[in-house]
């Protein structure tokens, strides 16, 4: 199948055509999901559909991921509507009937969804989401869902190594400028913040969400002035208790910088940190730590910046840099060791269970429960189960949806989140959520009369209902 439509460039550039906005996300998606949305509509193949947004395996240096973004995503999908501009655009394709189109006119998301809360630690094949609905209403979702929840899990997952790594020091999100765009520095920073995070540098984050918002100061403001100690004297003028960053040049010069400082502003020197690159092992800020300390500062604290990731933290706490927090940037909002998730969207059952010849070891069929053990307030083990099971354990998956509504169950601000986040991975053994974890050995299990069902249905024998 192809396709295309005629593109008008306008000139000059209006900036309105570069964001996506609310009336545009029935059109995110991709053209096959639209092509075959026609098709089944046309066939009249409108049965009950059960869809699973799940991974197939964890990345290699992933002990868990940390789901994030369900809710939001489910908020875009009840408010989908396809309004006149997009039917027209979509007209110009020639891929569609008037009646299609008229179909989608009045498109209204009527299934029900399930997933685990936001913030809860899932491992692989572990679903996500899962959507029940009319076969054309659940395939017109996928792009839209799997977009937002990959982006915000990925983000949260590598946030969550990052905050353990601190141990209990403060993580600040400095990725805005790295995001893949807009839309990613905001989510991402919301991500982060679920994860454990303290505090972000984006400004928006702070206003949209409720985040604290945090910062220091930047190479350039240091240059710009005639020497560093004038620098340090004007910023700390302006802002008060702020954050000096001394590593412009030489860093320990930088330091003895801010110690000239306070020796010539005395009392009213209130300068609470500086911020500086430690080193591999921490020597700049062990050597910069002795210096403040020499010089009476034992209040100024210390915080590191500089390419920073979970494994370089875990590190430096470990040499005991006496390092007070930590800014993030790069490798937390694009993560390089697992820059994506092997997520799927897969068709579990359609007016019954399978048969399903495609993946049939990861797709496990129709509706679906997982069962968290735990022992003493420590999880066990998963058990990967039929929804109509009952087993021991607590169920992760909860109603999210109600026929194309946002359940206010399943509303919680994000401090609930948050909250909930810090306890489900506190609740993880710590081989599994240490820093350092290269891969899961979390044990998940599917449960005997699922498992029969897969066999079932791709083909197997056996029966254990």
């Amino acid at each position: 199948m192809t396709a295309s439509a005629d593109v008008t460039l306008r000139l000059p550039f209006d900036p309105s055509s570069a964001w996506v906005g609310p009336e545009d996300l029935c059109l995110l998606t991709d053209l096959y999901q639209l092509a075959m949305v026609r098709a089944y509509w046309e066939e009249d193949m409108n049965g009950e559909a059960v869809f699973s947004l799940f991974a197939r395996r964890l990345p290699a240096r992933r002990s868990y991921l940390l789901a994030c973004g369900q809710v939001a995503v489910l908020e875009s999908i009840a408010a989908l509507r396809f309004d006149a501009e997009a039917l027209r655009h979509l007209a110009d394709f020639e891929l569609f009937s008037a009646e299609f189109l008229d179909w989608l006119a009045g498109f209204r998301f009527s299934g029900d969804v399930f997933g685990v809360a936001e913030g809860t630690p899932v491992f692989a094949r572990e679903p996500i989401i899962e959507v029940v609905a009319p076969l054309p209403e659940a395939q017109l979702v996928e792009t839209l869902l799997v977009n937002q929840i990959h982006l915000q899990t990925l983000v949260a997952s590598k946030a969550a190594r990052v905050v353990a790594a601190a141990r209990g020091q403060p993580v600040l999100d400095f990725g805005l400028r790295r995001s893949h765009g807009v839309d990613a520095g905001l989510k991402s920073a919301r991500a982060s913040y679920i994860a454990g995070v303290t505090a972000t540098s984006n400004v928006l984050a702070g206003k949209v969400w409720g985040i604290p918002v945090s910062g220091s100061m930047t190479h350039d403001y240091v240059d710009a002035h005639a020497d560093e100690l004038e620098a340090f004297r004007a910023f700390a003028a302006r802002f008060g208790d702020a954050t000096l960053l001394v590593d412009t040049h030489d860093t320990l010069e930088g330091v003895r910088n801010v110690i000239a400082l306070a020796a010539e502003l005395g009392d009213a020197f209130d300068v609470r940190a500086i911020r500086l690159d430690p080193g591999r092992d921490g020597g700049l800020a062990k050597e910069a730590r002795s210096l403040l300390d020499r010089a009476g500062l034992a209040h100024v604290d210390i915080f590191a910046s500089g390419g920073l990731d979970e494994h370089a933290i875990d590190r430096l706490m470990a040499a005991g840099a006496p390092i007070w927090g930590f800014g993030v940037g790069t490798e937390m909002a694009v993560p390089s060791d697992a820059p994506f998730l092997d997520f799927a969207y897969a068709l579990s059952a359609y007016c019954g269970p399978g048969p399903f010849e495609v993946d049939a070891d990861n797709i496990l069929p129709g509706r679906k429960q997982v069962f968290r053990v735990e022992v003493d307030g420590v999880a066990m083990r998963d058990v990967i189960a039929r929804a109509d099971e009952e087993l021991p354990g607590r169920p992760l998956l909860v109603p999210l949806m109600r026929k194309g509504r946002v359940l206010e169950s399943a509303r919680r601000d994000l401090a609930a989140v948050r909250a909930g986040a810090h306890a489900a991975i506190a609740a993880l053994p710590e081989r599994v959520r240490s820093p350092s974890a290269e891969r899961s050995d979390y044990p998940v299990e599917v449960s005997r009369k699922l498992e029969a069902d897969r066999r079932r249905t791709t083909g197997g024998e056996g029966d254990d209902r």
